[in-house]
């Protein structure tokens, strides 16, 4: 165990832990940009700076290990000083079109400019021309935005598994890239939205949820994906009592599953939800017309059909398909009603859809 004091707090930690879970452990709101837990340690963004007593440099707490009789300051004024400098410097690159932006009220870099009172960056020059025309139906990449975190690469590498974006160029020029810089849907990006999910900023967002709703007028509602068997959790953004995106949820005890990831069709695929070919009401067959009826009604219907068809023609003559839209549970319970209910093996389910 390591023995450390910070912010005057004495703590105790494992050996290996970084000065930032450390430093968090103490109660310390330590900002971060680059950092996540889930994927490798970059150490680039430099937000996390924090000083050690005796040292005369300022540390980077997200790859720095704790160690044995250190004194950390989180919010010193050269660490502050530092920390605002950086956010100027970042500043310097991204375009403040916060009142349109879709991650309005959600964007790291907003939050900590409005923290330690960054109006503006004192670092001018040529500005960033980096968006990126995309014509995929599903993200917008709007790098003018880009504080260069690299988030979306290591998810990209790490989580996907596609490498299909890395960083180009360097210095003022560096930005996020496929390779040639060209469009995605020429790479071997899959289109699954965990580079949107883990951008701090404004930089990737969703083109299927464009305009119909900033976060902090979305109620997030927990639920489960109905496209395929695996169960991952998700949170239905709703606006007006309409679902107007999908957004992760990464907290592991809601979502042991998937930890926030998602294919295409679970973070973009919702828009079936609103859809006006879909059925608001039962209908039941009469003279070759279909006509409205209630759930008691229709449901009714539907058992006597049942029991006439094995009364006449014994269970056998009947089959279930049932859905992957449903839950494991109501599938269970669909199979149990045909072979205990019904008296038959005739069931069969797509695993996907």
């Amino acid at each position: 165990m390591i023995n450390l004091k910070i912010d005057g707090v004495e703590i105790q930690v494992p050996k290996g832990t970084m000065l930032l879970e450390a430093c968090r452990q103490a109660g310390a709101d330590i900002p971060t940009l680059c950092y996540d837990e889930d994927l490798r340690l970059a150490g680039s963004c430099r937000m996390c700076v924090v000083e050690c007593k005796g040292r005369p440099n300022l540390l980077a707490a997200c790859v720095m290990p704790a160690e044995n009789g250190m004194e950390i300051l989180t919010e010193s004024e050269d660490v502050v000083e530092v920390r605002k400098v950086i956010l100027e410097l970042l500043s310097a690159r991204h375009v403040f079109d916060c009142h349109v932006c879709e991650k309005d009220g959600e964007c790291k870099l907003q939050d900590y400019c409005y923290r330690y009172g960054v109006k503006e960056s004192g670092f001018v020059g040529e500005g960033p021309d980096f968006y990126k025309e995309d014509p995929n139906p599903f993200f917008e990449r709007d790098y003018d935005k880009c504080i260069m975190c690299t988030r979306c690469i290591r998810v990209c590498e790490e989580i996907t598994g596609a490498d299909a974006i890395d960083l180009e160029d360097r210095g003022h020029r560096a930005r996020v890239s496929t390779a040639f810089n060209g469009i995605l849907a020429d790479s071997t990006c899959v289109f699954c939205g965990q580079c949107v999910m883990v951008c701090p900023v404004g930089a990737l967002t969703s083109k299927v949820s464009a305009g119909k709703g900033k976060p902090a007028q979305n109620k997030k509602v927990l639920t489960t994906c109905t496209y395929c068997g695996t169960g991952c959790t998700l949170e239905l953004n709703v606006n007006n009592n309409k679902v107007v995106g999908v957004t992760s949820n990464r907290d592991r005890e809601y979502s042991p599953v998937n930890k926030g990831a998602l294919c295409v069709k679970g973070r973009f695929g919702w828009d079936f939800i609103h859809s006006p070919d879909r059925l608001t009401t039962p209908l039941i067959r009469e003279n070759g017309e279909l006509r409205p009826a209630s759930w008691d009604e229709a449901l009714a219907y539907t058992a006597d059909k049942l029991k006439a068809v094995k009364e006449k023609y014994g269970p056998d003559a009947l089959a279930m398909f049932s859905s992957a839209r449903v839950t494991n549970e109501e599938n269970y319970l669909a199979q149990k009603f045909m072979r205990a209910g019904i008296g038959t093996n005739n069931v069969d389910h797509c695993a996907r859809l």
